[in-house]
């Protein structure tokens, strides 16, 4: 006697638009997953350009960059090379992996544009391009200096002979060169928002520990980018690069929202304010606090008062500038708002708090909501500022 059994076929419909969006066509493989209540998907056929040299360029490359090692070694006469120092493992590696990993960034950046399954690359302005890279270069050089200085202090004395050196360097250096790779395939606004706060909060915190000594806590923030401070240029440069990041995420985020949502007045606003945001954070790091030249003073005091009045006028028009917003979102904004005004106020008309405390804090309170304000911008990129409807048909089939 044969069984039957039944298998439910589910048929699902989307708008025109939301396939378009996902670049979805008819006969295309997907694969589903469930989280939970959530399903997602990925698109079953991996674009041939990243299937084909994700792993084999990284690893050609690194190769190269140890043959170049083993030669710099054979001309300098080094037998045994330093784990850290100078002419050590640790440099060789740092330099030749922040030359390969940028040249291989840049490179299949370029190439990524021109490929029809890569849906990151394309809404990047080439504009936007040399602070990208510069970015991920500087996050890279910090992470290699940091990890190569935890291998110093558990290593002081550790030395290798020239091939030892270049199998490390070449284990490093192809790490180094798949992260490069694969960033420039899935640039997108999440990853912009990570450079975003790598950049600013590491910028700042290397330039308070390089004041430690010259209690830079007892006069002001400012104090970090005067010329009375140590390496002042870490500062200021932190703060024109953080600028120019903000303004490729902006970018970035405003033309995948064109792709969802019709381009109104207040979206238009609302890009120009948060620009002119970036612009002014770029500003103030553009001119330092000079206390003996007095317009550069009073031109830095102004920007940096201007950058709260910038935040709290985008809090107030959010209702109106923002597709969607929920009421949590807006309560949250105006609590920050009315708080930044009052440090502000308090500041400038009795005094309280101090310089240092006002500054300290109204920076921590506009970075957190701006960054609150990007995820809000890239859930709308993601999600759209509605629901699509979509209706599924349940097909059952019979075998025997």
């Amino acid at each position: 006697m044969a069984q039957s059994s039944s298998h439910k076929k589910i048929m699902v419909e989307v708008p025109d638009a939301v396939a378009s969006q996902l670049a979805i066509h008819p006969g295309d493989e997907l694969q589903l997953k469930v989280r939970g209540n959530t399903l997602s998907y990925t698109s079953g056929v991996v674009s041939p350009l990243r299937q084909r040299y994700l792993i084999i360029w990284p690893l050609a490359v690194a190769l190269v960059m140890g043959i170049v090692a083993m030669v710099y070694a054979s001309v300098q006469h080094l037998g045994l090379m330093p784990l850290a120092g100078d002419n050590s493992v640790a440099s060789l590696t740092i330099i030749l992996g922040l030359i390969s990993g940028s040249l291989l960034f840049i490179g299949f950046f370029i190439k990524s544009r021109n490929d029809n399954a890569n849906r990151f690359s394309s809404k990047i302005y080439w504009r936007n391009f040399p602070t990208i890279t510069l970015s991920l270069v500087l996050i890279l050089g910090l992470a290699l200096i940091g990890i190569f200085w935890v291998l110093g202090e558990l290593f002081p004395t550790a030395a290798f002979d020239r091939f030892t050196s270049m199998l490390i360097l070449v284990i490093f250096d192809f790490f180094v060169n798949a992260f490069m790779v694969a960033a420039a395939f899935r640039i997108n606004g999440r990853i912009l928002t990570t450079l975003l706060t790598t950049v600013i909060i590491g910028g700042v915190v290397i330039s308070m520990a390089s004041n430690g000594q010259r209690h830079w806590w007892q006069r002001n923030l400012s104090f970090l980018g005067s010329p009375e401070a140590a390496n002042s240029w870490q500062f200021n440069f932190t703060l024109i690069l953080s600028a120019l990041i903000m303004v490729a995420l902006i970018d970035y985020l405003f033309v995948s929202l064109q792709e969802v949502m019709a381009r109104t007045w207040q979206l238009s606003l609302l890009r120009v304010m948060l620009t002119l945001t970036a612009v002014d954070l770029g500003a103030v790091g553009a001119f330092p606090n000079f206390t003996d030249t007095p317009w550069l003073h009073w031109l830095h005091d102004s920007v940096s008062g201007m950058l709260v009045f910038l935040i709290v006028f985008l809090i107030i028009g959010l209702r109106w500038l923002l597709p969607g917003v929920t009421k949590e979102f807006l309560w949250l904004s105006y609590g920050a708002g009315i708080f930044l005004l009052i440090l502000n106020f308090g500041f400038r008309l009795v005094g309280y708090p101090s310089l240092t405390a006002f500054e300290v804090q109204a920076f921590a309170i506009a970075f957190g909501w701006l960054l609150m304000l990007f995820g809000r911008l890239q859930t709308l990129v993601e999600e759209g500022p509605t629901p699509q409807v979509v209706k599924a048909e349940a097909r059952t089939r019979h075998h025997n």
